[in-house]
This record gives C-alpha cells, structure tokens and sequence, in this order.
C-alpha cells in the first residue's frame, strides 16, 4: 500500500502524530512518502494532520483524505497501537526526540483546546518510550501538575538527556522541592514559563525568585505571553522585562481560526523583534506602524 503524508501546517515544528504514522505504516510493509498533489490519484491512503486552526485548508488535498489534529477541530486521538509507537524520526531527518509523558491539564483556561480535546491530566508514556536522541523536547501540557510526569523529568536526568520542556512549566506549581530538582536538569534551550494575564504575574514572580536561589540556569528565562487586551499585555510585559525575563508574544487566535488584530500583531512583532523591543517604548513603536497604542 502507498501511504502519503501530509503536513498541512508546514512550519518548521516536525509533526508527531505524522512520524508515528510513518513508522507504524512502515513496520507494516507499506511504502510512506509526503503528498503531492501532482500524484494524488497514486495513493491507497492520504493522512493529513493539522496543528493550528488558522492554517488554510490545502485545496488539492483529496476529500477522501483522513483529517486530524486539533486544527480540524477533531478530538479523533491516534490507536494506542501507534500512539505507543517509537515516532519515525527520518521522515524530518531529526537529530532530537519529542513526545509526551502526560496528557491533559489540571487548568481550565478559557483560550486552550487542551482540556476539550485530551481532558483531565494523566500518566501517557514512560521516557524511554520515544527518547531516541540525547536530546528530547517535551510536548507535556502541565508535566508538574503530575507525579508522572516529575519523575520522567528524574529519568532524564539520570540518563543524562537534554531536555526542552516546550509547552512551558506552570510557575504556580514551582516551589523549592520542583526547583532543586530542575536545578538538576540538563537544558536544551532556556526554561520556559508562561505568563498569559496579569493576575500570573504573583506566581511568575515567586517562581523566578525560587529558581534562580536554586541555581537553575540560564536565568533569563523564557516566557510565553498571550495577548488578547493590550493594556494586560502591556503590564505583563513591562513586569517581565523588569525581572530580566525574555517574553515571547503570541497573539490570541480564537478557536475559529480567526485572525489577530492589528494592534495585537504588531505589538506581538515589538515584543519579539529584539532590537526594537530594547531600543524602542511600545508607544514609540506603535505610533511609527500606525498602530493605536492602547
């Protein structure tokens, strides 16, 4: 059977559920290749998956094509026979490992589909599971929200894998005990916290406080914020810069898919374009784009 492969988003992120798709597919004895639409009439199935709802439907991909991933707004799940698959990493020619150890989130924030889609957390894989590589990125919603998820953080350490906790950590649940053992950890890219409205800002506080008494390097970490109200984003970011933190702006986009404004897409490019981030205000930014900056 020919199996193709599509990645509707095309970013430069690898898709997880298209490398378990592949390697069960080829385990199988089927020949896996990507899609092209010039040869679509040449497959026996075409998988396509989707991350990201603002992502435009791909016009040549055949109707008869299987759609999932939260971009379709399907809660469809792979089998747990190829769930619990080793990812066949060749297909993005990855030198670095992914997956989750837990699934679901104990928050319900108003603006994620996790809840809706993987519903409460649990234990979902053990470490060795998908760990190919020295280094693993970890896609775990809330990893410190369960036991699980702690001590597949404790395996990486004792096998002596880089770690890239992807998703962020949730600073409300990071105290001295969480600290000391991240402390620990060896790490792929910087910490990564989030801070998506104002009232986090008590937390994230307390949180970098603790980390940094702890040792955990690097210390300038990196923050996720959300950005829906401009005023609140604003607050947000100017706390964050002032803890010496390294904010990351996203703009919020409905669960239909719909665009950001222009306000929150240009203060989502102030914040991330460095060089203007540190050498230009918000105001002075948004007033040469054209943009209101309030």
């Amino acid at each position: 059977m020919r199996v193709a492969l599509h990645d509707s988003d095309g970013t430069r992120f690898p898709n997880l559920a298209l490398m378990k798709l592949s390697a069960h597919h080829k385990a199988a004895g089927d020949e896996v290749c990507w899609f092209d639409a010039l040869e679509g009439g040449s497959y026996d199935l075409v998988c396509s998956s989707k991350v990201f709802t603002f992502t435009e439907e791909d016009p040549y991909l055949p109707e008869a094509a299987i759609r999932g991933g939260t971009g379709y707004r399907t809660k469809a799940t792979l089998p747990d026979a190829v769930e619990h698959l080793m990812p066949d990493y060749g297909l993005y020619d990855l030198d670095y490992s992914l997956g989750f150890t837990t699934r679901g989130c104990i928050r319900h924030c108003d603006y994620c589909f996790v809840p809706e889609k993987e519903g409460a957390l649990r234990a979902h894989a053990d470490l060795e599971e998908f760990a190919a590589h020295h280094d693993v990125v970890l896609l775990d919603n809330n990893i410190l929200a369960h036991e699980h998820g702690i001590r597949q953080i404790e395996r990486a350490i004792a096998l002596g894998k880089r770690l890239d906790i992807n998703q962020g950590l949730d600073c409300r649940l990071i105290d001295a005990a969480i600290a000391r053992l991240l402390a620990q950890v060896s790490w792929l890219k910087p910490l990564r916290l989030a801070c998506d409205g104002r009232g986090q800002l008590p937390a994230l506080r307390r949180a970098v406080e603790t980390l940094r008494w702890h040792n955990v390097t690097p210390t300038r970490y990196f923050v996720y914020v959300l950005v829906r109200d401009l005023d609140d984003a604003l607050e947000r970011i100017w706390a964050l810069k002032g803890m010496h933190l390294d904010p990351f702006a996203q703009p919020y986009i409905p669960p239909d898919g719909e665009k950001p404004t222009h306000a929150q897409s240009a203060f989502a490019r102030w914040v991330n374009h460095k060089a203007e981030f540190r050498s230009r205000t918000w105001e002075d930014y948004a007033q040469a784009h054209g943009v209101a900056a309030a």
